[in-house]
């Protein structure tokens, strides 16, 4: 007779090894860095950089497309008291004259500059480069592996998401409360049916592409 062997169980992640390598050589700000908002067709690009004081969480802290509003919403309560957080945007304006990766750049540049104390190291998601004076990491999927990181994408996103609320209620037609700009099929037939108002991002998506289809969305 065959014993199936148990599964073992696997081992958890330490999700602060970024951050306590760099404690380890010296540096005693680390900031992780990350964005929301580079895919929509509307509204701006939010960046939040956070620095870790206290790791005794209550609420879970994770990459914030893994997490409901709501638990993100209690989340964002919980890193502000024990984190320093700064928020940097590039608004619809900015995202159009110089692209989204630059505007996505500025966002981030922005946001470690408002932070109380200036970080001396970065986590930054993806293979961005923040012209920023300090040393850095870029790291893939940052907010699976870095708590600062994994912080900084649930503040960027719930304080972009608020936004776009505020959005909703000055366009109602458009449904930003359900979508938050991105490019679903409700969006794009309130586009066809509406033409583009003053938070969609005239350079993007099939609005940039072609400006003969252009035409077709712009409001009149």
């Amino acid at each position: 007779m065959s014993i199936k062997k148990r599964k073992q169980p696997q081992h958890k992640q330490n999700t602060f090894v970024y951050e306590e390598k760099a404690a380890r050589n010296g540096y005693r700000a680390v900031a992780g860095i990350d964005e929301a908002g580079r895919g929509p067709l509307a509204g701006p690009v939010v960046a939040a950089a956070v620095v870790v004081r206290r790791t005794d969480f209550e609420e879970k802290i994770d990459d914030s497309k893994k997490l409901s509003a709501r638990m993100r919403e209690k989340a964002f309560i919980d890193i502000f008291k024990r984190c320093d957080v700064g928020i940097g945007s590039a608004d619809v304006e900015e995202i159009d004259r110089v692209n989204i990766l630059n505007a996505t750049i500025l966002a981030m540049t922005r946001a470690a500059s408002e932070l109380e104390n200036k970080p001396d190291y970065l986590l930054i998601d993806g293979k961005i480069d923040v012209p920023f004076s300090a040393p850095r990491t870029c790291l893939i999927r940052g907010e699976s592996l870095s708590v600062s990181i994994a912080c900084a994408s649930i503040i960027a996103k719930v304080f972009r998401d608020r936004i776009m609320l505020e959005m909703d209620e000055k366009y109602p037609e458009y449904g930003f409360k359900k979508h938050k700009g991105y490019g679903t099929r409700e969006h794009m037939d309130a586009i066809r049916k509406y033409g583009l108002c003053g938070i969609h991002r005239n350079s993007f998506g099939p609005f940039g592409a072609n400006r003969r289809t252009k035409k077709n969305y712009v409001r009149r």
